[in-house]
């Protein structure tokens, strides 16, 4: 016997649903992958920028740093030469002090039983130093960063006239100091009765941060 049509036709509505339903789900999913890679694309991105942000900025304290330390390098360098002035010949006849140094004495440098340097205020002695035998050096032992009446470094300008710009911005936050250290010097075959001396200068320059720091030193033997 043949089962009746409506039988037949109501078998096949739930296949119909079944159809839509799964259409729709597959649908919603295609719709929700789309959604995630769109966020993974959209975090890749997010954190490619903050790596490049980043790296921008951690470029440009780099480059903010060299340039203090060419700043610092810069005015270390012209107080080298302004302490070789300073010995050799003063142009300021009203601050100079080139008179007392002669590679033959030295007068005017502490004696052994002294401290290792002078801090004479106001006086032309200011920043000259012994030799020592020590550990710690003269340039350990000054602090360079006191520019008060109790400093034994000398500032760019004291006994030459010579005047260095500082301030904001690209300029050196502070001038430049140095002190002189008094040097042994006898060559062989000279008679060791009979002394001879040179010079060695440290010199500090401070950068735009006063924290940025360089020091240089140099060996100067006066012409007399």
């Amino acid at each position: 016997m043949t089962p009746p049509r409506q039988a037949a036709h109501a078998e096949q509505i739930p296949n119909k649903c079944l159809s839509q339903h799964l259409y729709s789900l597959m649908r919603s999913c295609n719709q929700n992958g789309t959604v995630i890679v769109t966020l993974v694309i959209l975090m890749a991105v997010l954190m490619l920028g903050l790596a490049a942000a980043q790296s921008a900025v951690l470029g440009w304290k780099s480059a903010s740093n060299e340039t203090d330390r060419q700043i610092a390098l810069q005015a270390a360098e012209a107080a080298l030469r302004d302490a070789e002035i300073d010995i050799e010949n003063s142009p300021d006849s009203a601050k100079s002090r080139s008179h007392i140094f002669s590679r033959h004495s030295a007068f005017g440098f502490p004696d052994p039983d002294e401290a290792v340097c002078n801090d004479d205020s106001g006086e032309i002695y200011r920043g000259l130093c012994r030799a020592v035998n020590d550990e710690m050096q003269p340039w350990q032992i000054v602090d360079f960063s006191k520019s008060d009446a109790t400093a034994q470094s000398v500032a760019f300008g004291s006994f030459t006239g010579q005047s260095f710009q500082v301030g904001k911005g690209t300029l050196p936050s502070r001038l430049p100091r140095y002190i002189i250290e008094l040097m042994p010097y006898n060559r062989p075959g000279e008679p060791a009765d009979k002394p001879s001396y040179f010079y060695r200068v440290t010199a500090i320059g401070f950068g735009a941060r006063e924290s940025t720091q360089i020091a240089l030193q140099s060996f100067y033997r006066k012409e007399d």
